[in-house]
């Protein structure tokens, strides 16, 4: 991407000596870790979901009971009411499992890696597009929140 210093905010320069190729390979690991910002938002639906079911199946039990079903509410309760959602695991220990196995470890290699590699300049990638694509003198087209136009 082209070199815009004279107009891109201050707060997302590239520093000197980290090449287009880095910019590009921390893009790429950012737009991973969003990814797996997504994938980590869809397991904590699983997480509330699931939780909510469960929960409703008091409701359940109750309804059965007063249907003169007692045998099926019985059922709920001991076969599904507070069952693993798999061996060993309901799922805040599948949440805390994948943040502490896979998220957070992703996370502080992207944070180290920005670090070292850019000086801790996140967003580069996206900074420089931002310039190139931007208009200048175009009041809604400013280098920064409060930058006025170069």
């Amino acid at each position: 991407m082209k070199d815009q210093r004279d107009s891109t905010d201050r707060r997302q320069r590239r520093p000197d000596g980290v090449s287009d190729k880095t910019v590009e390979a921390l893009g790429a690991l950012s737009k991973a870790l969003e990814t797996t910002e997504r994938a980590r938002g869809r397991l904590y639906d699983f997480h509330q979901l699931t939780g909510t079911a469960d929960l409703q199946l008091d409701r359940a039990v109750e309804l059965l009971d007063e249907a003169g079903h007692p045998q099926w509410a019985q059922r709920v309760r001991t076969e599904i009411l507070g069952r693993n959602v798999i061996p060993g695991h309901w799922t805040f220990q599948i949440v805390d499992s994948y943040d502490a196995g896979y998220y957070r470890p992703f996370q502080e290699l992207k944070t180290g890696a920005v670090r070292e590699l850019a000086e801790g300049l996140d967003h580069l990638y996206e900074a420089e597009m931002k310039e190139t694509r931007r208009t200048t003198g175009h009041p809604d087209h400013t280098a920064g929140p409060t930058t006025p136009d170069a």
